[in-house]
C-alpha cells in the first residue's frame, strides 16, 4: 500500500514539474531557462535533500517513476553521503540532444552535498558542467579515457553505469573501473533486463550477458572454501565483498575477500 502510494504522489508531483518545466522552455531563452529552473530547485532540493526519492522526482531522473531505483540506492549510499566522495556516473542522458540531460547528476549533487559528481557520455554533454558536477565526452569501452579520468581525480568512490546498457559495453567498462575503485567503493550497474533482450546483446540464458557475467562473479565470494589446492584466486576473487541483486539493477562493494575457511577438511591439508 505505502509502495504504490509513493508511486501515485510521485507520478503525480513528477507530471505537475514536467508540465512547468515545459512551460519555461517554451517562454525564456535556453540560457535563461537553465537559470530559472536550477533557481527554482534550490530551496526544495536543499529541504529534501536527505530524501532521494523525493530528490529523483524533483529533478526528473527516471531513478524513480519509470525505475524504482532510489530505496535501493538510498540504503546503500545513505551511510556514505557525509563524506568528501568523488562519483562517477556513465550516461548524462538526453541521447544526442545537447539540451536534454544532467537530471541524475544533479541528483546526485543534492544528495553528496561535499561531494565532486563526474558524469561522462558519449555524446557532447560538457556545456552541462556546474559547481561540483564535471560533465566529459567519453566512450565508456575506450580503456585509456576512462583510466586517465580516474588518475585525474584520484579514483572514484562509487561508480554507476547507466550509458548504454549493451552487454559488452557494461562488462568492458566494469572490467576497466572495477580495479580502479577506491577501497570500501560500490559499483552499480543499472538497467540489467537488457541480458534478455536481444536487440542489446541479450537472450534467456545467452553466455555473454552483463547478468551471467555477475552471476559467475557471485562464486568468487567463496573462493577459500574450493577444495582446489591448485586454485589460484582472481582479482575479483579477492577484492569483492558484497553482491546484491534487485530488479534490473546490482550493487557490488568493493574491499578485500580474505575470510580464511573454517572447514576442518582443508585446515588439516592446508588448502
Amino acid at each position: 500500500m505505502l509502495t504504490n502510494e509513493l508511486h501515485s504522489s510521485g507520478n503525480n508531483a513528477l507530471n505537475v514539474r514536467l508540465k512547468l518545466m515545459e512551460w519555461v522552455d517554451r517562454t525564456f531563452s535556453p540560457p535563461m531557462a537553465r537559470r530559472l529552473k536550477r533557481a527554482a530547485k534550490a530551496v526544495p532540493a536543499w529541504w529534501h535533500r536527505n530524501d532521494l526519492t523525493r530528490l529523483a522526482i524533483l529533478y526528473g531522473t527516471d531513478k524513480w517513476g519509470t525505475h524504482w531505483y532510489t530505496p535501493h540506492y538510498d540504503r546503500y549510499l545513505r551511510p556514505m553521503k557525509s563524506r568528501r566522495l568523488n562519483v562517477l556516473e556513465i550516461g548524462v542522458g538526453g541521447y544526442e540532444s545537447p539540451e536534454v540531460g544532467g537530471r541524475s547528476l544533479r541528483m546526485w549533487k543534492a544528495y553528496f552535498r561535499k561531494s565532486q559528481i563526474v558524469g561522462i557520455d558519449l555524446y557532447d554533454k560538457t556545456h552541462l558542467s556546474e559547481h561540483r558536477i564535471d560533465v566529459r565526452q567519453c566512450d565508456q569501452t575506450d580503456k585509456e579515457s576512462l583510466t586517465r579520468l580516474c588518475e585525474e581525480y584520484g579514483g572514484f568512490d562509487i561508480i554507476i553505469d547507466d550509458g548504454s546498457h549493451i552487454n559488452e559495453h557494461v562488462v568492458q567498462s566494469f572490467e576497466v573501473l572495477f580495479p580502479l575503485l577506491r577501497e570500501g567503493g560500490i559499483y552499480v550497474a543499472e538497467d540489467i533486463q537488457t541480458s534478455y533482450w536481444p536487440s542489446y546483446g541479450g537472450g534467456i540464458n545467452g553466455p555473454k550477458t552483463s547478468m551471467k557475467y555477475f552471476k559467475d562473479l557471485v562464486d568468487g565470494l567463496n573462493h577459500m572454501e574450493y577444495p582446489i589446492p591448485t586454485y589460484r584466486p582472481s582479482y575479483y576473487d579477492e577484492n569483492i565483498v558484497e553482491i546484491s541483486f534487485f530488479h534490473n539493477l546490482v550493487f557490488i562493494r568493493k574491499g578485500k575477500n580474505d575470510e580464511t575457511t573454517n572447514c576442518p577438511e582443508h585446515i588439516e591439508s592446508g588448502i
